[in-house]
C-alpha cells in the first residue's frame, strides 16, 4: 500500500515504521494517523514481520499533533464538549491499538519527541532514544491531563507533575532514561546500530512466546489502571477545552501572539 505521510519497509523479519513529514519535524496531521492505523493493520497480518521499529524521517522523531488545522473541522453543528471528549477518545484508542498489536514494537527517537509524540513511545515496548534528544511537554497549557496519563506510568506522579505543571518542559534522552521514560540512551550516531541490533536479536524469538509475553505484562498494567487512566485522561482535557483556564490561553495568546505566548510561559 503507498502512503504520502509515512514509510512503511521491512528486512529481514524486522519492520520500520517512518514517520514522514520531515519539513514539519513529523508533527502528527489526521492523515498520518489514519495512515499509521492502516500501516498497523499490515504489519499485524504480515507473518514475516517478527518486530517493529517506529522512526521519524530526518532531524526529529516528531514534534507531536500539528494544531495547525484539520481537527475535527467540517462538523455539521457547533463543537461541544461531547464532541471533544468523543473526538480525543479516538485518538487515545488508536494509540491503544498500537500498545495492543501482538509484536515487539520500538520506539527510536531523536531529535525532539513532544506531545502527543511522548504517547505514541509510551504505547510502544520499549524506547531507545538518543542521549540528546529532547522529549516533552507542548509548549503551550492547552490541555490537561492528555499527555501526562500516558508519562505517570513511566516516571511516577511527582516527576509528571513536575514536568507537566510547567509548558515547555523537556529533558534529554539521558535523563529520560534515568528517570524510566527511556528504555535505553544510546550515542545519537550508535542509536541506528543499537536499535536494530537488539530487533535482529529478539525476531530470532519465536512469534508465540514474543505475543504471550507482551499480552501477560500488559494486562498486569491493565489490571494496575493503565488502560482506564488513559482513557480517562480524553474527559479531563475536554473539560479545559471548554472551561476558563483555556479562555486565559487564548488571551495571551491574543496580546502576545503565539511565539511570544511560548516566550512567556518559558520565562523564568
Amino acid at each position: 500500500m503507498a502512503f504520502s505521510t509515512i514509510i512503511l519497509e521491512k528486512h529481514d523479519r524486522i519492520g520500520t515504521l517512518v514517520l514522514n513529514r520531515p519539513e514539519k519535524l513529523n508533527a502528527m496531521t489526521p492523515a498520518l494517523i489514519a495512515e499509521f492505523a492502516e500501516a498497523l493493520a499490515e504489519v499485524e497480518k504480515d507473518s514475516e514481520i517478527k518486530v517493529l521499529v517506529i522512526r521519524g524521517a530526518g532531524r526529529a522523531f516528531s514534534t507531536g499533533y500539528d494544531l495547525t488545522g484539520g481537527w475535527g473541522e467540517g462538523a455539521a453543528h457547533p463543537f461541544t464538549i461531547d464532541d471533544d471528549q468523543k473526538f480525543l477518545q479516538r485518538y487515545v484508542e488508536h494509540w491503544l491499538r498500537l500498545r495492543d498489536l501482538p509484536k515487539p514494537v520500538i520506539s527510536m527517537v531523536h531529535g525532539y519527541c513532544l506531545a502527543g509524540a511522548t504517547q505514541l513511545c509510551v504505547s510502544t515496548d520499549m524506547i531507545f532514544a538518543a542521549e540528546n534528544a529532547q522529549i516533552g511537554f507542548p509548549s503551550i497549557p492547552a490541555g490537561a491531563g492528555y499527555v501526562s496519563a500516558f508519562w505517570n506510568w513511566m516516571v511516577g506522579p511527582h516527576r509528571t507533575k513536575y514536568l507537566a505543571f510547567l509548558p515547555g518542559s523537556r529533558i534529554t534522552g539521558k535523563e529520560a532514561e534515568t528517570m524510566g521514560f527511556a528504555t535505553r540512551a544510546f550515542p545519537q550516531e550508535t542509536l541506528e546500530q543499537e536499535t536494530y541490533s537488539y530487533a535482529q536479536r529478539v525476531a530470532r524469538v519465536p512469534a508465540q512466546k514474543l505475543r504471550l509475553e507482551k499480552l501477560a505484562i500488559n494486562r498486569a498494567m491493565d489490571l494496575r489502571g493503565f488502560r482506564v487512566s488513559v482513557q480517562a485522561a480524553a474527559e479531563f482535557d475536554a473539560i479545559f477545552h471548554f472551561g476558563p483556564g483555556n479562555e486565559e490561553i487564548r488571551q495571551v495568546q491574543k496580546e502576545r501572539g503565539l511565539r511570544g505566548a511560548i516566550k512567556w510561559y518559558e520565562e523564568k
